[in-house]
């Protein structure tokens, strides 16, 4: 069986992700390990107290971000597509290429929202960072507006 590890992160296009996804799995009789990677500061906030961490406010938002993958996880089976999921905090790029090494991925399947080249300078690109230090392919799906 062929091992993809997907990617989430709950934006507005997330459903068009995963609707590539599977289709390229069931192509390749594919299982999907999907993973959402939330960041590490998720409890913190600057205020007039200055730097504070708020466990509650974190536990919530995990939480909430485990329902989010639950229900894709559900969506992805109910076509028929072998899925599990994984959900942890840190670094995005690198927790993903652990998993594909845990999992013994043959491909990583992500989205490309086509934004400009100075946006990949000020915020970084989880995608370009991934097909520049992975190992096994990266397929990039275009999850650009409808017209």
């Amino acid at each position: 069986m062929i091992n993809i590890v997907l990617p989430v992160d709950f934006g507005d296009k997330t459903d068009q992700l995963v609707d590539g996804a599977v289709k390229f799995a069931k192509e390749l009789n594919g299982k999907i390990f999907l993973i959402h990677v939330a960041p590490s500061d998720i409890g913190f906030a600057i205020g007039d107290m200055g730097f504070q961490y708020f466990p509650e406010v974190e536990a919530n938002e995990i939480r909430e971000e485990l329902v989010q993958l639950n229900k894709i996880e559900q969506r992805i089976i109910a076509q028929n597509v072998e899925c599990e999921h994984l959900l942890k905090q840190g670094i995005a790029k690198d927790i993903i290429l652990e998993h594909c090494k845990a999992k013994d991925a043959n491909y990583i399947v992500m989205g490309s929202h086509g934004r400009s080249g100075i946006y990949d300078v000020f915020v970084g690109s989880l995608t370009k960072g991934l097909t520049k230090d992975s190992h096994i392919p990266v397929l990039v799906l275009p999850i650009h507006e409808t017209h």
